[in-house]
């Protein structure tokens, strides 16, 4: 059963916006440019995952959602990049999705978001298999700046929100029982949303 938003008009709003008020290309390049390095750190963490990007070198994914892409391409060091909008790309992954609100939910209940891959077969089993197994260890990071009983305080209080809000998304996932997050920064299980 679908949900649909309780504001439709935001959904709109938001195509309106989008239409008519596209930022600047260097606001959108800069963006494109945290993107990667929020990527880059948290695949720094998972050697595995950088050895399966390193196999990839110089293949481009496209993310799309709505008005909003980015190209990636994988370096040779086992990181990413933003690719030249010259290539074509070798894998596309567009969010089918347009609903902000609906894909809040499915991120809520721990769920992918619909998406249509054009390309490479052998390329997106590489970028599930990243989707899938690679995690922001958030509280770990957390734990560098402010110390570990400070960072794991912050992680607990915002597991019980995230569980608050699951409660009231109807056939939401339970949600993991609250402890330590792993050490690696890696959990297998339903990932989320791939590049966008």
């Amino acid at each position: 059963m679908a949900t649909r938003s309780p504001f439709p008009f935001v959904d709109s709003l938001l195509d309106a916006f989008g239409q008519r008020f596209a930022p600047p290309p260097w606001a959108v390049q800069e963006a494109q440019r945290r993107l990667v390095l929020l990527l880059n750190h948290v695949l720094m963490q998972e050697p595995q995952a950088m050895e399966r990007l390193r196999r990839q070198a110089g293949r481009i994914v496209e993310g799309r959602w709505r008005v909003f892409h980015v190209r990636l391409v994988a370096t040779p060091a086992g990181l990413l990049d933003l690719a030249s909008p010259a290539g074509a790309p070798d894998l596309t992954l567009t969010i089918t999705e347009e609903s902000p609100w609906a894909l809040s939910q499915a991120a809520l209940r721990g769920d992918k978001p619909p998406v249509r891959i054009e390309g490479d077969v052998q390329f997106a089993a590489e970028v599930n298999w990243l989707v899938d197994h690679v995690r922001w260890d958030v509280e770990e990071d957390l734990a560098r700046v402010v110390g570990d009983a400070p960072a794991h305080a912050i992680g607990q209080a915002a597991r019980g929100m995230a569980d608050a809000l699951r409660r009231f998304i109807p056939g939401a996932a339970p949600a993991a029982p609250a402890g330590p997050a792993p050490a690696t920064g890696t959990t297998a299980g339903a990932g989320g949303p791939g590049p966008a």
